[in-house]
């Protein structure tokens, strides 16, 4: 059995996996937002109750929104800041009594689309969350590549490449750098740029369902989305030329993208042919929890 944890900001979700991928248990409870003591034993009591409940003991495998340090191995780069500078993996191993793997969870977005999702069968994965942030994970062989650095795919926090009707100076992002893709691509900054030109607050769905009904103002913002997610996308190609690229996140439900964006990214890659893949999730708000299980499934 494997257990997956998703360790989010606002909630915990726990996922049981059999070898084959069936679901035996999911459950889930809001995170303690600010303590870390609690959050740590948060998990323990999802993952004692799980194996009650089972009557089996399971591997654990965690997704987190941050990275470890390759110096030290505590949390770096999470947005849920209270987990930042401790040793988390450490923690839950003495917790747990037992090895705990911990990635990233965008990793395990990749990880869980690449071994029974959207990317089934392809060599390397590309998986993008495109929601309140923007995040990336790469997989290659069904292993997630971390690098030496522990940052593989973090692409959100490059500048947007190729920039032409964007406004300058570029939007400031919480990271403290200007200009990053996710200032251009998560949710809140679509809402933004709608704002900008089109002076009125709408959200993501919203600006997509108007588009689809002819509203002028939100095509035009979407078909700005779409080459700024273009140019984005067309960079990874060019450095990682991936089999298939995954969308998850709220964004990746705007159907129209995985037709527009193909075809407009072909501009900005250098080849001849494109066959990259682009791809909607399996498993929806699941895929996380599910790779943070499938960080198991080699040995």
């Amino acid at each position: 059995m494997r257990l997956g944890i998703d360790l989010g900001g606002s909630k915990i979700e726990l996922v049981a996996l059999d070898e084959c991928g069936k679901v035996l248990l999911r459950r889930r409870r809001p995170t303690p937002r600010g303590s870390y003591r609690e959050t740590v034993a948060a998990v323990g009591k999802l993952v004692a109750a799980a194996e009650r409940e089972l009557g089996q003991r399971g591997s654990v495998g965690v997704g987190i929104p941050g990275a470890e340090s390759a110096v030290d191995g505590t949390v770096k780069n999470a947005n849920s800041t209270w987990l930042i500078a401790h040793a988390l993996r450490d923690d839950l191993q003495t917790l747990l009594q037992r090895e705990v793997r911990l990635a990233n969870d965008a990793n395990c977005f990749a990880l869980s689309e690449a071994t029974d999702g959207a990317a089934e069968g392809a060599e390397t994965v590309f998986g993008v969350i495109l929601g309140t942030g923007v995040g990336g994970g790469i997989v290659v062989r069904q292993r997630v590549l971390e690098g030496a650095n522990r940052i593989a795919g973090e692409w959100g926090h490059n500048p947007l490449p190729l920039p032409d009707e964007e406004i300058l100076p570029p939007p400031p992002c919480y990271c403290g750098r200007c200009g990053c893709i996710e200032t251009w691509l998560s949710g809140p900054a679509l809402a933004a740029d709608h704002l900008r030109h089109g002076g009125e607050a709408l959200i993501a769905p919203q600006i997509a369902s108007r588009a689809s009904h002819g509203d002028t103002a939100c095509e035009a913002t979407l078909q700005r989305y779409e080459r700024r997610l273009a140019k984005a996308l067309a960079m990874v190609v060019n450095i990682l030329d991936p089999d298939a690229i995954v969308l998850g996140g709220g964004l990746s439900n705007i159907d129209r993208l995985y037709r527009s964006v193909p075809q407009l990214w072909r501009r900005y890659i250098f080849s001849d042919v494109v066959q990259t893949r682009l791809l909607r999730n399996s498993h929806g708000d699941s895929s996380g929890v599910r790779g943070a299980a499938w960080l198991w499934n080699a040995a």
